[in-house]
């Protein structure tokens, strides 16, 4: 039976961006970063008054079809609670639309202060992780980024087809712990990139060589990321999305490509058109100024750990 919330109970959930892909792995490996959007939710006796600060606050709609309203209404239900009213607010530091999973953290951060909400009720219900991963990751259609934002540091992350649920899919992600010693770096263009548009330049059938070319890269990555991060150059080569892409994204490709001559391992972040830096080292200033110069923004990030509740006094 559904339990209704009282009025009053407060909740801020803070949850990271992510990359997604770090190189080979597409649809598979992604990686916490330290950028974070907050969502404070509180119930209130009716209605719904939604607010947003930062990134998107003039794109995104102010109503019951933003993301993190469905998230939350998502979690709610899956928590077996419901709320007369909420008032909600977004404060966004995670770019839109440029392959930092801000898609991805807004569902999570919805589910996540539902599920602190319902917490509050009853310490005994509420959604473990694998939940989590399993409900975001179905407004994503694929988990590598929210997989990430659940639960922090690197992901390895994969779907399988239930066959007690009709076929749908079923969502599941390995947390790794990431060596110490990597420094992330974001180069993040002004321009937007379609998630729809450039998996739209990618084509249906790949050669056998490059698959098994990515699996070894995609193996490797694992190692570089957790225990041999003098790996990562080569760890991080691709031949399944990166080039494929290259047309629709012509700053990022060349920044990659100036990166690595450098000797730092950089790939496209998800879809584009952040190109995410891997490395033990500090980022080089001289490339950091070129890359302000060249209109990029440049974010030193550190990699994060997974989505945070805490209850706040109203």
């Amino acid at each position: 039976m559904t339990r209704t919330l009282p009025v009053g109970i407060s909740v801020t959930a803070r949850v990271p961006a992510s990359s997604a892909n770090l190189g080979p792995g597409f649809d598979t490996l992604g990686l916490a970063l330290g950028l974070y959007d907050e969502i404070v939710v509180t119930t209130t006796d009716s209605g719904l008054e939604i607010r947003v600060e930062g990134e998107g606050a003039v794109d995104v709609p102010w109503g019951p079809s933003h993301l993190v309203v469905r998230a939350i209404e998502r979690g709610l239900e899956a928590a077996g609670v419901w709320a007369s009213g909420l008032d909600v607010l977004c404060r966004n530091a995670i770019p839109h639309s440029r392959g930092l999973g801000s898609s991805a953290s807004a569902a999570v951060g919805g589910l996540a202060a539902a599920n602190g909400l319902a917490r509050a009720l009853d310490a005994e219900i509420g959604l473990s992780n694998e939940q989590m991963v399993q409900l975001s990751s179905e407004f994503e259609g694929h988990p590598d980024n929210a997989s990430a934002s659940v639960l922090g540091g690197a992901v390895v992350s994969w779907t399988t087809t239930s066959v007690t649920a009709g076929g749908e899919p079923v969502y599941a992600a390995a947390k790794l712990d990431v060596h110490p010693d990597i420094r992330a770096v974001a180069l993040v263009p002004e321009e937007r990139s379609s998630t729809a548009h450039t998996r739209g330049l990618l084509p249906d059938l790949v050669p056998h060589q490059d698959a098994a070319f990515n699996a070894s890269r995609s193996a490797l990555v694992v190692v570089a990321l957790t225990t041999r991060p003098e790996l990562l150059m080569v760890a991080t080569e691709d031949r399944l999305h990166q080039a494929q892409r290259a047309p629709a994204l012509p700053l990022t490709t060349r920044w990659i490509g100036i990166l690595r001559d450098a000797g730092i391992a950089a790939t496209v972040s998800g879809a584009g058109p952040t190109v995410l830096a891997l490395s033990t080292e500090p980022f080089p200033a001289e490339l950091a100024e070129a890359a302000r110069s060249d209109g990029l923004r440049v974010l030193e990030l550190d990699i994060a750990d997974g989505v945070e509740v805490r209850a706040n006094v109203v």
